[in-house]
């Protein structure tokens, strides 16, 4: 049986029995974690509707069993000698009531039952529960679930009230009996009549019995496990064998002959996960060295797409033998969400992981991977841009990271990357259509940092580039503040931060409002004079003093009276908040305070610099004005009780007037 995720299950007492050679030993009883009879019930209560898949996933889990065992044998030739032809067997037994899947793999020992079959979902428990409980009322609950989460072994309590497994590990003598009724408890005994594999008995439930039916089980096999790379055979009633699929390794076949539903079968057989394929990319290479790949793109997020360590899960096979599922430098880690096979010829079949880090032609295979992966992605962006969008969703995040790291695929990357922008809304625009549209005298690409749920398009910094026809990118995702200074610019336009530096406005003309006004100037009946307003600013700054860099007017702004942006040459906003959400040394940095000469708020702050006895009123002015930026900045006020006070006495005088 090949190895399901799941954590240690605690030994709860233990029973006298005897072994198949008359050898005195114990059988072992153990409960499972408490989620598990949840889980069970759930299962059996017919939260999947179509129960066909117990089988599926039984044989997946036997045909995983069988490569470990064939990668193991390379090493050790031994293991095989006694049984060297793979193949998973079914029988039934009517009478008894029982379906017996049987393969002669890798097998397992006491440890790994215990491992292995002790617990479900090690991968994450309490998250499948509470996904199967999201799915409970629908009216065609996913049945890839079970896979996804490491416990495709329990879905054969679905149809069986009691299972047992006789299994014995390819290189050892002592066999062993696992025995559970799916209710809270199982048991081992050791059974050195096992032979080399696993052996597993269903023993039915009555309302279950057609799955003894023969055409029933072919059905099964041809809809659901017909890509298996090894024989599936069914016992007939006189001992013959017959083969229920072909057998042969799917990648191996022309892609024409390939199935839309053959293809999905594979799929879920090796990513483990809900869905269909959303992209397949079937590609064989020949010349110097010949490789076959069968990858996809999921239609959904993995679970552990975030996952720090990166991992991806795409299967290594030398010659059709499985070698591992964590060859580093086989997939970069921006596209780690693929899942599929590569199979090579040229790579010797005794290969180590330690070797294949530095094998040249592993790097070439996986050069020839990445840009045929980005060249269908390519290819569906322009033909499919609504589907597209959608692949966008689920794994942009991820794909950004190879802007910062893929120097040699930037260029690609970043004509497939999209982003929202100030006047798209909900629509998803590619740089290509942002430099397309850029407004005559346009030399940068503008952008705002910042978190999706944080209400950008209501920042005040983007006031002025709304108010001149100027479109602006959101940049949402942690990775954009890694990857905008590599790239540094597209199709030679440089990027530039709007809360970064002076925002250069002027040069652009503002556009009309409906009353055929200058949007910028729209309910403005006059302004503070130059004299005036250059008084109260070195006011605000005299105030201030350390607790900003620099108090300066600003072009950026329309309707609100202040904003705070980074110097030229400071660390970005958003990414010092960033460093300091993960707890990362940053150095304060004083922002510089911008004013809106324009406002009614500073006008009227300006008319009073020149009167006596204002010099404490317009002091809180400068207070409140600060920290009225760092509100709309979404930051925490330095002094949450002065601010109160200030805003309280403001009022006051404001109420008594």
């Amino acid at each position: 049986m090949g190895e399901a995720p799941v954590e240690e299950a605690p030994q709860s007492g233990a029973a006298k029995a005897e072994s198949a050679k008359a050898e005195s030993a114990k059988s072992e009883t153990h409960e499972f974690q408490a989620e598990v009879s949840k889980l069970l019930d759930l299962m059996i209560n017919s939260l999947y509707k179509d129960k066909d898949i117990f089988l599926r996933e039984l044989i997946a889990n036997a045909s995983d069993a069988c490569d470990k065992l064939r990668y193991a044998a390379i090493t050790e030739p031994g293991l095989l000698a006694d049984d060297p032809d793979l193949k998973v067997t079914l029988s039934v037994d009517k009478e008894a009531r029982t379906l017996t899947i049987q393969d002669n793999g890798i097998g397992m020992n006491h440890e790994d039952l215990v491992q292995n079959l002790g617990t479900i979902a090690r991968s994450g428990t309490e998250a499948f529960l509470k996904q199967m409980k999201e799915n409970e009322d629908e009216a065609a609950a996913d049945t890839n679930l079970i896979g996804q989460f490491g416990v495709g072994f329990y879905s054969s309590f679905m149809v069986a009230s009691k299972v047992e497994v006789f299994t014995r590990r390819a290189d050892e003598d002592t066999g062993w009996h696992w025995e559970s009724k799916g209710r809270g408890k199982f048991s081992i005994l050791r059974d050195d009549s096992s032979a080399r594999g696993a052996r597993i008995i269903l023993h039915l439930r009555k309302t279950e019995a057609d799955f003894l039916d023969p055409l029933r089980i072919r059905h099964i096999i041809s809809t659901y496990s017909d890509h298996i790379a090894l024989p599936i055979q069914l016992l007939e009633d006189d001992g013959t064998a017959q083969t229920l699929n072909e057998g042969s390794a799917l990648w191996t076949r022309p892609a024409s002959d390939i199935t839309e539903d053959q293809h999905k079968e594979f799929y879920r057989h090796v990513a483990h996960l809900p869905g269909d394929p959303w992209m397949t990319v079937h590609m064989h290479a020949e010349g110097r060295f010949e490789y076959t790949a069968l990858v996809y793109v999921p239609d959904m997020r993995p679970f552990d797409l975030f996952d720090p360590a990166r991992a991806h899960r795409v299967r290594l096979y030398v010659k059709r033998v499985f070698i591992t599922e964590e060859c580093d430098g086989l997939v970069p880690g921006y596209l780690r969400f693929m899942r599929g096979i590569v199979d090579c010829n040229d790579l010797p079949l005794n290969v180590s992981r330690e070797t294949l880090q530095h094998n040249p032609l592993l790097a070439k295979i996986s050069s020839g991977l990445v840009k045929r992966i980005l060249s269908e992605l390519e290819k569906k962006a322009k033909k499919e841009p609504e589907n597209y969008a959608d692949f966008w969703e689920n794994f942009g995040a991820v794909l950004k990271e190879g802007i910062y790291e893929a120097s040699d695929s930037r260029e690609k990357l970043m004509k497939l990357a999209r982003f929202r922008s100030l006047t798209s809304g909900e629509k998803w625009i590619s740089l290509g259509d942002y430099v397309a549209a850029m407004a005559e005298g346009q030399e940068a690409i503008y952008y705002l940092s910042g978190s999706a749920d944080a209400g950008l398009e209501r920042s005040p910094q983007l006031e002025g580039f709304k108010a001149r026809g100027i479109d602006v990118l959101f940049m949402t995702d942690p990775v954009d503040q890694f990857w905008l200074p590599t790239a540094a610019d597209f199709d030679g336009k440089a990027f530039r931060s709007i809360t970064q530096g002076s925002a250069d406005l002027d040069k652009f003309e503002t556009v009309k409002n409906s009353s055929g006004e200058d949007a910028a100037a729209a309910g403005d009946d006059e302004k503070a004079s130059d004299s005036d307003m250059d008084k109260l600013i070195a006011l605000v700054k005299l105030t201030l003093g350390e607790e900003v860099k620099d108090v300066r007017t600003s072009s950026r702004l329309t309707e609100s009276p202040v904003c705070l942006v980074a110097d030229e040459g400071d660390v970005d906003m958003h990414f010092e908040r960033l460093l300091r959400q993960h707890q990362q040394p940053v150095t304060d940095q004083k922002r510089v305070l911008e004013i809106n000469p324009s406002h009614s708020l500073t006008r009227a702050l300006a008319a009073l610099v020149s009167r006596e006895g204002a010099s404490e009123a317009l002091e809180d002015a400068a207070h409140l004005l600060l920290d009225q930026a760092r509100i709309l900045e979404g930051e925490a006020l330095p002094d949450p009780a002065s601010f109160s006070r200030r805003l309280a006495g403001l009022l006051t005088k404001t109420l008594s007037a």
